[in-house]
C-alpha cells in the first residue's frame, strides 16, 4: 500500500504542476518580453539622445577632423597561373 500511495502522490504532484506551468508561463513570459521591450526602448532613447548631443556640440569643428592622407596607388590583386 506504501507504493501506490508514493505513486499515486507523485502522479498527482506531476500533473498539478503540468496545470499549474500552462496556466502561468504564458502570464510569466508576456512579463518577461515586456520587460526586454521596456530596456530595448529605453537603451534606444539614450542612444538618440547621445548622437544628437554629439550632433549638435559647437565645440567640435571640421579642421579638427583629421585630413585624410593620399592616396600613393591601387591595390592590385594578383592571380596564381599555373
Amino acid at each position: 500500500m506504501g507504493i501506490i500511495r508514493i505513486l499515486a502522490i507523485i502522479v498527482i504532484f506531476y500533473y498539478a504542476i503540468k496545470l499549474l506551468a500552462r496556466i502561468f508561463f504564458p502570464i510569466v513570459a508576456k512579463k518577461l518580453f515586456e520587460k526586454a521591450e521596456q530596456q530595448f526602448k529605453q537603451q534606444q532613447n539614450q542612444y538618440n539622445q547621445q548622437n544628437q548631443n554629439q550632433n549638435v556640440d559647437p565645440t567640435i569643428s571640421s579642421s579638427d577632423k583629421p585630413k585624410e592622407k593620399k592616396k600613393v596607388g591601387d591595390y592590385i590583386d594578383y592571380e596564381e597561373v599555373d
